[in-house]
């Protein structure tokens, strides 16, 4: 008996049940949205009129929610009754609410008081199919300054981009963040840890790793050998970036940035491009990654390089916002004058 049609009709029906399923999560989900949403509409338009502010004060929130969980079950807690209300104030347009995002994800957007970093966390996580995990390690890593650093510059036009449309891979120096956080690794700052130890750490947790690099990376290998002439030499880490059809190449440094970083990276990165590349492959982008960072020594190694070579630093803990925030500040204020 030829089993092949049993085979490819169990497969079939397997793929009608499992969009099927997918469907209804995304319809529940959208409609539990919705109704949270309607909730927090009503709280906001009960306010306004006066009776229920004038009769409950400050403790209109928790009454509510004692009496929805006694009327309706769990999910009713005064936090979450709380970000329904908010979730009203801060989306007064519903049409605006993503369906794509759960609950959990505008719960952890909410709290965001700066309009267009919480239009770039959204735009991203939408964009980029982030869990509550990845969006909530991102808002706490400050992604949205660390991109407006990663150039140097801040201007309104740049926010305005992010805010509107996440990450723009048309470039690669739009992906580069400024610093890089490597907090997953457990790595104390006072006993930083080796190049191979570090990089070692990062194969490890790779998934970390290349949710920290962003949208559109995978994993080619490490210590990728390149010859030149009758010398070996070893790239440390190399991704391929999907999204700009392109091969990055990462060297990891301990200290400062030293001018011959540029020379030895723009090397590999022609030989990738000779080598290497298919024919619909773009150019190589290189990214040195240094413990510190010296701007001026920087923009006198990397000018004038016919390659894409950038340089950013990372870090063991996750940034100060406070600190990350003035450093915009101070950009846009460079930019002022």
């Amino acid at each position: 008996m030829d089993l092949a049609p049993l085979s490819q009709a169990t497969e079939q029906i397997k793929a009608v049940l499992v969009s099927a399923r997918g469907s209804a999560v995304r319809k529940v989900n959208d409609e539990l949205i919705k109704a949270y949403w309607e909730i927090g509409r009503i709280i906001v338009e009960q306010e306004q009129d006066g009776a229920m502010r004038s009769a409950y004060g400050d403790k209109l929130l928790l009454m509510l929610s004692r009496e929805l969980t006694r009327e309706l079950g769990k999910g009713f807690s005064r936090s979450n009754v709380a970000n329904m209300r908010l979730f009203y104030l801060t989306y007064p347009i519903v049409q605006t609410v993503s369906g794509q995002l759960t609950w959990s994800h505008y719960c952890e957007l909410l709290p965001i008081k700066d309009d267009d970093a919480r239009a770039f966390y959204e735009q991203e996580a939408v964009r980029s199919g982030w869990s509550v995990r990845e969006m909530k390690r991102q808002i706490g890593t400050s992604l949205f300054e660390r991109l407006l650093l990663s150039e140097g510059k801040a201007n309104k036009e740049r926010v305005l981009e992010l805010a509107q449309m996440g990450i723009d891979y048309e470039t690669p120096q739009m992906m580069i963040r400024n610093p890089y956080v490597f907090e997953f690794l457990g790595i104390s700052e006072q006993k930083p840890a080796l190049e191979k130890d570090l990089e070692l750490r990062l194969i490890r947790h790779i998934e970390d790793f290349l949710l920290e690099l962003g949208r559109g990376f995978m994993f080619v290998g490490s210590q990728q050998r390149i010859t030149l002439g009758n010398r070996h030499y070893y790239v440390d880490l190399v991704f391929y970036n999907k999204i700009l059809k392109a091969y990055v190449l990462i060297d990891l440094k301990m200290g400062s940035f030293k001018p011959e970083f540029a020379g030895q990276m723009n090397a590999y990165l022609n030989y990738y491009k000779t080598e290497v590349n298919d024919e619909d492959d773009n150019p190589p982008v290189g990214i040195i990654l240094c413990g510190t960072k010296e701007d001026v020594v920087i923009e006198y190694a990397l000018g004038g390089l016919s390659n894409q070579v950038f340089s950013s630093n990372y870090t063991y803990y996750i940034p100060d916002k406070e600190q990350l925030a003035d450093e915009v500040k101070v950009l846009f204020e460079d930019e002022g004058n």
